[in-house]
């Protein structure tokens, strides 16, 4: 068994106290002991190997409290990108019905052509592509071009037909066919996960081949940034049966919570078909997932007031995706069948439906430590923050917003008062509201240096600082997405600190991001441990 001791840098234990203990010696997969120095090397045994840090800093390796892996491998290697700056470089639509048709040339007639990231907030023209656009491309292959936010997408007339929708298909609850206002011709947007269906799953024509060539894609690229904890967070029986199809001895090289979909239970699990899960140790079933809204670059997200520049007369406030009593009754049935949920809510208005039905199943069935969580949350009020306190609800923040989209939300979405506390984390601090920060890949990329700058500066692509009241310090960027993340679904006794007994997953960095906050993106990560082993260096 190798044992290894880090010493002669900065430690960042993410402990309870913060301590910053001078060593650390970990013994096969797990952290053996903290200390100093001269007490470690007395208690090392004999052929320990020396990891001198050479002021380099060592800290938890990160945790993704919420995304999607895998699929951003599946969108390098199977699917057309096409994001916008800041992100990309797909600037209007002719560029992306080029980058389609490239694809479509070298694809088997029939076989469907996906794009990815487009958003409609970025391109020249402020629309997702028509149908007549995308049937330009091919008539002869079905053709799916997806927001980046997952929640709409366009297609063309051979992927309408296969998804079953005409002009006379009734638009489902939360979720839409855009039609032409004249005619009433299907214009080819599919808004909403009711009306996107299986096209809207991360899992959409992934079969198991090409599943696990995603899976470890993916996987290096999160190794590479010091993430070695990440979610599936919205998991279809389908996503389930290809992650249960790898033996439960076998070791894929990366540690995952998969979150199956809330609505399935209780037939997934006890049902007259219950899925078979072989238990590996490196997958684990976490909370089930639910979901109130949309996304607001789309004004999907459930709002209490209106949008600052509303694109919908008749829905100024966004959508629900599913009504009060709908919600109430989903989130009732998995508190009580003792599940942790996680509800994906980007409005007030939204986030208020799940408080409401939290308060209520507590109220009928009391439980002590649940630790249901809001994800995202961008617009939260202080009234609701001080409901979760009292409610033991916790949230998972996106501050990644703040960058990507933070300008519009300023201009278009929510205007200058509501956008300077989206993701509010220092609010949430203020009232003992313990929270994590996430990327919510593939909507942003998984890159928690940079997720930390988000939450820590606040500054928007165009450079204007959105929120100065909402900036958290350094340290409470680091720990919600260690410490924090691990707490937040259960798994604080064996990872997210560096702590006796707990798994060596361990991130090395090139300088203690806790000085000069202001430049913390500066920082990389050069080493990268999992379980004790050394999976990524930086290459010198």
């Amino acid at each position: 068994m190798t044992s290894v001791l880090y010493f002669n840098g900065p430690i960042l234990t993410m402990d309870a106290g913060n301590s910053t203990p001078e060593a650390v010696l970990t013994e096969g997969q797990t952290i053996r002991a903290v200390g100093s120095e001269a007490e470690l090397r007395a208690e090392m045994p004999a052929g320990t190997q020396e990891a001198d840090l050479q002021g380099q800093t060592l800290i938890p390796a990160f945790i993704d409290p919420h995304g999607h892996f895998p699929d951003p491998g599946f969108i390098r290697l199977f699917r057309v990108d096409l994001a916008s700056p800041p992100r990309g470089d797909c600037l209007d639509i002719p560029t992306a019905l080029e980058r389609l048709r490239a694809k479509a040339a070298e694809t088997p007639t029939g076989e469907w052509v996906m794009g990815v990231l487009f958003d409609n907030t970025s391109i020249a023209e402020g629309r997702m592509p028509t149908r007549a656009e995308l049937d330009s491309v091919s008539t002869e292959h079905p053709i799916w071009v997806i927001h980046a936010s997952g929640h709409n997408g366009s297609a063309n007339s051979l992927a309408l037909q296969k998804h079953g929708v005409n002009r006379d298909t009734p638009d489902p609850l939360g979720g839409r066919f855009g039609r032409d206002p004249e005619t009433g011709a299907l214009t080819g947007l599919i808004e909403g996960l009711s009306a996107m269906g299986e096209m809207g799953d991360t899992d959409f024509l992934i079969d198991r081949e090409r599943f696990w060539a995603g899976f470890n894609s993916c996987r290096d690229e999160y190794l590479a940034h010091g993430v070695t904890y990440a979610q599936n967070a919205w998991a279809t029986r389908e996503m389930l049966e290809h992650f249960a199809s790898l033996p439960a001895d076998q070791d894929p090289g990366y540690d995952l919570m998969l979150l199956p979909i809330g609505e399935l239970e209780p037939a997934l699990t006890d049902g007259p078909d219950p899925l078979d899960w072989p238990g590996n140790p490196h997958f684990t079933l976490g909370p089930r997932k639910l979901f109130t809204d949309g996304a607001f670059q789309l004004q999907t997200a459930f709002l209490s007031a209106p949008y600052h520049k509303p694109i919908d007369p008749e829905n100024p406030c966004g959508m629900s995706y599913e009504s009060e009593e709908q919600h109430r009754f989903q989130v009732k049935k998995l508190h009580d069948l003792g599940y942790q949920i996680h509800c994906h809510c980007n409005g007030d208005a939204g986030a208020q439906m799940f408080i409401d039905a939290v308060a209520a199943a507590l109220e009928a069935n009391p439980r002590a430590d649940h630790r249901h969580t809001i994800i995202h949350g961008q617009a939260l009020r202080d009234d609701q923050l001080q409901q979760m306190a009292k409610l033991g609800i916790t949230v998972s923040f996106f501050p990644a917003h703040v960058h990507f989209w933070g300008d519009r939300h300023y201009d278009t979405f929510l205007g200058p008062e509501r956008a300077e506390r989206i993701s509010p984390c220092a609010s949430a601090e203020r009232f003992g509201v313990r929270y994590t920060i996430h990327n919510d890949a593939s909507v942003t990329p998984t890159r928690p240096i940079h997720l930390a700058h988000c939450a820590v500066n606040r500054l928007t692509a165009g450079g204007r600082r959105l929120g100065e009241a909402q900036r958290i310090s350094a340290l409470s960027a680091l720990r919600a997405q260690t410490i924090d993340a691990a707490w937040q679904v259960f798994q604080e006794d064996t990872r997210g600190s560096i702590e006796p007994g707990k798994l060596a997953d361990l991130a090395v960095l090139n300088r203690n991001p806790l000085e000069d906050p202001d430049s913390i993106e500066t920082t990389k990560v050069t080493r990268t441990i999992r379980r004790g082993q050394v999976v990524w260096a930086q290459e010198q």
